[in-house]
């Protein structure tokens, strides 16, 4: 059987997608840059970077699908996703499906989803089949917005976010590869069961966890302020800023069915996340 290839199972979500079909039993090839930090799956193993074409074309000789996990946040990540996708279509690779984002466009509010929508675009213009998994934010993520004061902070206003689980997604990505012809030329929204503001967000914490966790509105300027101190670049920065102002202008708000639908499960709440594993205290993030 021609193998699948997938990548990223070295973090969260390429893992569990790895995990899913490897236990399904199904043919894999792992694209990794380090193969010492590979999961141990017993698959077939190839080394290559995205940014590498020549390196790409060869770990996907004789794939007919992959699984496209999208690179690390980085100002060439948009280059290096081409750079990917020509390498697939050189190995002969018939299909992709790529983990994109909720309200991937190009004047989207989130910076980065303007990267995911060129991705997508290039995809399409390469001749290749394709399927698209537009995430919304990771309901895994809500805890980590909270300070070390038990604040979230950001301009999200009033806005809401149906953000989506991780292991939900990886059910997804694992019901469309089992059969992925059957999905060539779908876009699908995962999302979770509800759109919640910043600020019920911080009540289903505080419920969970015992831990008083609020929301404090900033504004944009106040974000960028209050993250100044990281000193990280200005691109890095607008896509932290970015993400609460998405929710604030609602692009983040809508609820689907893809979930279920794929999966065959209820999408979890971030009520169920939380009391489904050891609540660590928040870390802080921009």
């Amino acid at each position: 059987m021609t193998p699948l290839a997938v990548t990223g199972s070295t973090g969260q979500l390429g893992g569990r997608v790895a995990r899913l079909l490897a236990a399904a039993g199904l043919p894999l090839r792992l694209l990794v840059r380090d193969p010492a930090r590979a999961p141990d799956l017993s698959v077939e193993l190839a080394v290559a970077s995205y940014g590498d074409g020549e390196a790409v074309r060869r770990a996907l000789d004789g794939v007919e699908t992959v699984f496209m996990v999208s690179a690390a946040e980085a100002p060439d990540r948009r280059d290096q996703h081409f750079t990917f996708v020509d390498a697939a279509a050189a190995a002969g690779v018939r299909r992709v499906v790529y983990v994109s984002f909720h309200g991937a466009s190009p004047d989207a509010t989130f910076t980065l989803a303007r990267d995911h929508w060129a991705t997508e675009r290039h995809i399409r213009a390469s001749g290749l089949a394709s399927t698209f998994l537009r995430d919304n934010l990771y309901l895994d993520f809500l805890p980590r917005m909270v300070g070390e004061d038990g604040v979230i902070r950001g301009p999200a206003g009033d806005g809401r976010v149906a953000a989506v689980a991780q292991d939900d997604i990886a059910a997804c990505a694992a019901a469309v590869l089992t059969d992925p012809a059957a999905h060539d030329g779908e876009t699908y929204d995962l999302t979770g069961p509800e759109a919640l503001t910043l600020a019920e967000v911080a009540a289903v914490l505080t419920a969970r966890t015992g831990r008083t966790v609020t929301y404090h509105p900033e504004t944009v300027p106040e974000a960028y302020a209050s993250r100044a101190s990281y000193g990280a670049p200005d691109w890095q920065l607008d896509a932290w800023v970015s993400t609460y102002t998405a929710i604030a202008a609602g692009e983040l708000a809508g609820v689907s069915d893809a979930v279920p639908r794929l999966s065959g499960r209820p999408a979890t709440t971030l009520s169920q996340l939380l009391g489904s594993r050891s609540v660590k205290p928040p870390e802080v993030v921009g």
